[in-house]
């Protein structure tokens, strides 16, 4: 795993994405977390170009447009579209082998519900994302960003079980809103 100098770089990269996300998930602030959140896409992007994981360094990086895009477009399926096809041309574009494909079913899942839902089952699909990247992490060998996504499961599962024990107790707080 670190025979060479940039698999090493890979490694410490990672790490970095690893302690990037637990400060964004321990923020309290939306704007602090989304730059961290940034930040960390940064350190993964990283990590997967020096594991020479290429088309989950691509798409990470697409991942760091979309947030921005998905925040200022809510909802647009143009939008949406665009940045589906960015994704399918930049992951036919360094395409190595089924290695790849979880990055993909990441991407896309992410893709879809940052822009068409909210609340639980966006972040449903957002946890089901994190368990695509999860095996991406793994199968570049990627010790930091396998434990990052594993940490951003967990931490969605437990914001949807909140969300979910919320909408029980409180139903009226959640008439009319997308959960």
């Amino acid at each position: 795993m670190l025979e060479s100098p940039t698999a090493l770089a890979g490694q410490v990269f990672g790490l970095a994405a690893l302690l990037l996300c637990i400060a964004a998930f321990a923020s309290k602030q939306d704007e602090r977390l989304l730059v961290l959140l940034i930040s960390a896409n940064v350190a993964f992007a990283l990590q997967f170009l020096f594991l020479q994981s290429w088309t989950a360094a691509a798409l990470t990086v697409l991942v760091i447009a979309r947030i921005a895009l998905a925040r200022r477009y809510p909802g647009s399926k143009a939008v949406m579209a665009g940045v589906l096809a960015a994704s399918g041309v930049a992951a036919l574009a360094t395409w190595q082998g089924w290695a790849d494909l979880p990055a993909v079913v990441a991407m896309v899942l992410g893709t879809v519900g940052m822009f068409l839902l909210r609340g639980i089952p966006m972040r449903v699909m957002l946890g089901l994302a994190a368990v695509a990247w999860l095996f991406s992490h793994l199968l570049a060998g990627a010790v930091g960003g396998s434990l990052a996504e594993a940490l951003v499961v967990i931490t969605n599962v437990i914001t949807i079980w909140r969300l979910l024990r919320a909408k029980r107790r409180y139903p009226e707080a959640f008439e009319g809103a997308a959960s």
